[in-house]
């Protein structure tokens, strides 16, 4: 019998980890060990420390429910959601780059004909945003679905306003027969992560930047098509170069162009200044 000491106690637990049924779920495990043994032993971890990160994981399990992701903003603000986009979404160049989900999306949006208002009611600057959706060939992608949500003028998510039970600037647009699409929505502000929890707390001991560029969520989930999950960021925004989810791409960077009162980008007339962007969506074709 092999007694545990600490020149032995990696490889006894790869080896433990290692009789997972599933192939993958060996691999996976019995690489994390190596690499969280290997950390510990890089750092020479204390079990004050140990037990700080424990506490930190059981807070951050804690303060997470249906609506706030927290685990999702940990993952986020390290990299590793970055990177794991990044290693899954090897598009070509003609498509358009995928970033990350964040920890606001929510599922079930309600459909939304072209040019509908998905800010109706809520104060801020109109915008629009109007484009197309092709494949890498240039050829449209009728019916394309385009899942958007984003944070009001004031930076807050539905999900952050505990007064809101209903969608609230979110919703899924269709691109017509020529793949054309029209969003009409407001102005969103450029914002801080939630810093009310563990991974705030975690920040607020660096001098890490905790806000993210004004920026438009878009999800494209076409069969055929590789998925899309990605931004669109408003060209002269702050804290594009220091967004702390490191989710900023030249090529989604776009500029929010001031428009007076009059013809607006839907066909009809709006009696108020308002902006318009325009992006074309290049979706990857699956092999």
């Amino acid at each position: 019998m092999a007694f545990v000491n600490e020149d032995n106690i990696t490889d006894l637990a790869m080896q433990r980890w290692g009789t997972a049924h599933s192939p993958r779920t060996a691999e996976l495990m019995s690489a994390f060990v190596r690499h969280l043994h290997a950390f510990a032993r890089e750092v020479h971890l204390t079990e004050e420390e140990w037990a700080a990160a424990m506490n930190w994981l059981a807070a951050t399990g804690q303060i997470s429910d249906e609506k706030r992701q927290e685990f999702i903003l940990a993952s986020d603000v390290v990299g590793l959601s970055m990177l794991v986009v990044q290693l899954n979404n090897r598009f070509s160049e003609q498509a358009t780059p995928a970033t990350v989900l964040g920890p606001f999306h929510i599922d079930g949006s309600p459909p939304a004909e072209f040019g509908h208002d998905m800010a109706a009611g809520i104060e801020g600057t109109p915008l629009f945003i109007t484009g197309t959706v092709t494949d890498t060939e240039g050829k449209p992608v009728p019916g394309a679905v385009l899942d958007v949500w984003q944070a009001d003028a004031d930076g807050n998510y539905e999900s952050q306003l505990p007064e809101i039970d209903e969608a609230r600037l979110r919703a899924k647009y269709q691109a017509r027969e020529d793949g054309s699409y029209c969003v009409r929505t407001i102005a969103p502000r450029g914002y801080s992560i939630p810093m009310d929890g563990p991974v705030g707390d975690l920040i607020r001991t660096t001098d890490i930047s905790h806000f993210r560029p004004a920026h438009v969520h878009f999800m494209l989930e076409e069969p055929g098509y590789q998925k899309l999950i990605t931004h669109l960021f408003q060209e002269g925004a702050e804290y594009l170069d220091s967004d702390v989810v490191f989710g900023t791409k030249d090529a989604l960077v776009v500029p929010f162009v001031e428009h007076q009162a009059g013809p607006s980008p839907d066909g009809g007339r709006l009696d108020r200044p308002f902006l318009h962007a325009t992006f074309d969506f290049v979706l990857e074709q699956k092999s």
